[in-house]
């Protein structure tokens, strides 16, 4: 998150933003503080898996792109973990 340029602060709202999105694609019902902690690691493991392959997400927008994503994968593998 340091080199995103997000602070903790920013990175909470983010998230929680992120997850909520990520939520809403996915109709899943999860709650404000699973939607932030899904927002937040969401964007940790996409932006890991997206440096892999060469994509590096910077700033605010890139933070909430990478959120979204990671938040979308891990409610995926939820669900597929739950059947």
């Amino acid at each position: 998150m340091e080199d995103a340029g997000v602070g903790w602060i920013a990175a909470i709202i983010i998230g929680g933003i992120a997850g909520w999105l990520a939520e809403q694609f996915m109709k899943s019902n999860m709650g404000m503080l699973m939607n932030i902690i899904l927002g937040v690691v969401g964007a940790i493991i996409a932006s890991a898996l997206l440096s892999v392959i060469g994509i590096q997400m910077t700033g605010w927008v890139g933070y909430l792109i990478a959120g979204f994503i990671g938040a979308v994968i891990l409610i995926a593998i939820g669900r597929a973990v739950r059947r």
